[in-house]
């Protein structure tokens, strides 16, 4: 990925499996990432669609995490946000003329698929929870 949507979704779920208890506030999680509120909430958006985090709104709103940190694995969360491959993009138009180019998109889809597989099943073995338990 060639954004910071994994690392801020990361940050945000720490967040939360750090205060279980408490509803956390889109302000209070942007001041610990420092960044704009606005795009906490839009990751937010992005995390309860995936189940990962339910939220109230009011007063006493806030966000928590929708099950115990031990149940969320950090694909989870990287499959919520993931927007391109991990070895980015291919090229749209390669020379169907070359020996190469025209074959190079078929072959960089297996590579890409493999390798994401990769990341996902290294990512699936691994919680929240013990992501979060580094910051203790």
């Amino acid at each position: 990925m060639n954004n910071t949507r994994f690392a801020t979704a990361i940050h945000i779920m720490t967040l939360l499996a750090d205060s279980p208890q408490d509803w956390l506030t889109s302000e209070w999680m942007a001041g610990s990432i420092n960044i704009n509120p606005v795009v906490v909430r839009k990751e937010l958006s992005v995390l309860r669609e995936a189940g990962l985090i339910i939220s109230r709104q009011g007063k006493e709103g806030g966000t928590q995490l929708s099950r115990n940190a031990d149940s969320i694995t950090i694909s989870e969360i990287y499959l919520a946000v993931k927007n391109t491959e991990v070895l980015g993009k291919k090229n749209q138009n390669p020379n169907p003329i070359c020996t190469v180019g025209r074959d190079i998109n078929d072959h960089l889809n297996n590579l890409f698929t493999e390798t994401d597989k990769l990341v996902i099943d290294f990512l699936g073995n691994k919680t929240l929870k013990e992501f979060t338990d580094q910051f203790a």
